[in-house]
């Protein structure tokens, strides 16, 4: 399969390499005026890539208003560690990784709150209930995963959706490699279970 190409003007064929090189290095020089203090240059990285994070925050969050709240808490880190951005990849490649350590670090943070408040052995009781199916009896894709346990979701959208290795999980959740398949093949048991018809 050969590179996309496009025309420019002219209707000379541009490479989609040359293309991507551009935008890399259109960013780099975003990136470059940020790190000066420069709040424009940043503002304009995060119009490009808020819809993602936000995305990317959502689906391991299951919660719209926590979802915008761990945006928000990512972008503040990127600024914050701006200077650590060497350019050797992507932009969106070094501030992904950065939200879903800010949304499982939530996560942690949560889990630890609710021990202190729940006092008891039945992990079913920390669970979120099932929601009940809409009227014409189905879920969609995004209701079914937000409805996963906070574990099973983490570990589904981690590797099904952003595509981490369980060993990478594992290192980032704070889990067993085990433990992630376990939790990866009870997410796709429950979202089999809430999607059938």
């Amino acid at each position: 399969m050969r590179p996309a190409a496009t025309s420019d003007s002219a209707g000379d064929v541009i490479p989609a390499r040359l293309i991507q090189d551009e935008r890399r290095s259109e960013e780099w020089a975003l990136v470059s005026r940020a790190r000066e203090g420069d709040l424009a240059a940043f503002e304009a990285l995060y119009r490009q890539h808020v819809r993602r994070i936000y995305a990317l925050c959502l689906r391991l969050s299951g919660n719209s208003a926590l979802a915008e709240e761990l945006t928000q808490e990512a972008f503040v880190r990127a600024w914050k560690k701006l200077a650590q951005f060497r350019g050797e990849s992507a932009f969106s490649t070094w501030l992904h990784p950065l939200a879903v350590n800010v949304a499982l670090a939530e996560r942690r943070s949560r889990r630890t709150r609710e021990a202190h408040t729940f006092l008891t052995d039945d992990v079913a009781a920390h669970e979120r209930p099932a929601s009940d199916a809409d009227p014409e009896g189905s879920l969609d894709i995004e209701r079914a995963v937000a409805s996963l346990p906070a574990g099973a979701r983490a570990v589904f959208v981690l590797h099904d959706v952003e595509g981490y290795r369980h060993d990478e999980i594992a290192g980032m959740t704070g889990v067993t490699v085990g433990t992630s398949k376990a939790q990866l093949h009870r997410a796709r048991r429950l979202l089999r279970e809430r999607l059938a018809p």
